[in-house]
């Protein structure tokens, strides 16, 4: 199968760029081992973190198969392996007459799926005026996801404060204010949401 869908596997060493912006793309990436960032970096440098991929997550699929240029770099966060699919060979009709060509064409749609509801979720995250509010909403969000009051995230502080688009001192600092405040415990990217927050504390 993987044959017929000009698959190949590279890895990637912590730090390495996957993709550039600005590369078109015909392959979807499928992270086996490690992790990837996905980053958009303006004119002036400023990096702002869209998401993580993991064991398991897909990336480049949407660019694939629009035709489009990517508008953000793909770099591996940790020592990674990925595998590489064509994605014209996925959604075409397969010559060999796979049995599994099928699903691997529905599970790519549905990849697709979760990515688009990965970016709604950040859409939720800095829509809030203020950091905490910021922070509240990402965490929050997590905590509903992973089922616990307490959890990892995947972002260490300049990563996060990069993803909800604010300053890492800022960030900080907020961060040790709602530990005063008791709303949150945290050290690293470890977190703990003690009780639910007022909407009084919230806006401060």
């Amino acid at each position: 199968m993987l044959d017929c869908l000009d698959a190949h596997e590279r890895r990637y060493a912590q730090g390495e760029r996957i993709h550039h912006m600005g590369d078109s793309v015909s392959t979807a990436g499928i992270v086996l081992t490690g992790r990837v960032r996905i980053e958009h970096v303006d004119p002036w440098g400023n990096v702002s973190v869209v998401g993580m991929r993991g064991p398991g997550a897909m990336f480049g699929e949407a660019y694939a198969a629009a035709g489009e240029p990517l508008l953000v770099d793909v770099v591996a966060d940790q020592d990674c392996t990925v595998l590489f699919l064509n994605l014209a060979k996925v959604v075409g009709p397969c010559s060999c007459r796979c049995d599994h060509h099928a699903l691997v064409a529905r599970n790519m749609i549905a990849a697709i799926a979760r990515q688009s509801l990965a970016l709604s979720r950040r859409i939720f995250h800095v829509a809030p005026k203020s950091i905490r509010g910021k922070v509240l909403a990402y965490l929050s969000n997590e905590a509903e996801r992973t089922g616990t009051r307490e959890f990892d995230i995947p972002f260490n502080r300049q990563q996060l404060a990069d993803y909800l688009g604010v300053d890492r001192s800022a960030l900080s600092a907020e961060l040790s204010r709602m530990q005063k405040a008791g709303l949150i415990r945290c050290r690293r990217n470890h977190f703990a949401l003690p009780h639910s927050p007022s909407n009084s504390t919230v806006e401060k």
